[in-house]
C-alpha cells in the first residue's frame, strides 16, 4: 500500500515541475504517472549501472554528479513517453535535480507515515 502512495505523489511531484520548470510540459496527470513509472524502472534498471561507471566523477565532485546521472535518466524517460517535453538541457538538469529532491522528500514522508 505504501508504494502506491509514494508512486501517486511521485506523479504529482512529476506534474508540478512541470508547472514550475519553463521548457518542461507534461500532458496530464495520466502522464505524470507513467513518466513515474519510465523513471522509477530506469532508476532501478539503469542507475546502479551509471553511478558504477561514473563513480570518479561522482568522487570527484562530492556526490553532485548524480544530478547529471539523473538527468540522463530523465531524458531517457523523456524520449520513451509520449506526452512529456523537455526543450533544453537547462531545464533538464533543472527538472532532475527537482525530481531528485522531490523524489527524497516523498520516500522521508512515506516512511513516516508508514512507520
Amino acid at each position: 500500500m505504501a508504494w502506491i502512495v509514494s508512486f501517486l505523489l511521485k506523479a504529482l511531484v512529476v506534474l508540478g515541475i512541470s508547472k514550475v520548470v519553463p521548457g518542461m510540459r507534461v500532458q496530464g496527470f495520466g502522464t505524470a504517472l507513467a513518466v513515474a513509472l519510465v523513471y522509477a524502472f530506469l532508476s532501478v534498471a539503469l542507475k546502479w549501472l551509471l553511478v558504477l561507471l561514473s563513480l570518479p566523477m561522482i568522487i570527484l565532485t562530492f556526490g553532485l554528479f548524480l544530478f547529471v546521472v539523473n538527468a540522463f535518466l530523465l531524458w531517457i524517460t523523456d524520449k520513451l513517453v509520449e506526452g512529456v517535453e523537455l526543450t533544453s538541457k537547462t531545464s533538464l538538469l533543472i527538472a532532475a535535480v527537482l525530481m531528485t529532491l522531490g523524489n527524497v522528500a516523498v520516500e522521508g514522508l512515506v516512511e513516516r507515515i508508514v512507520r
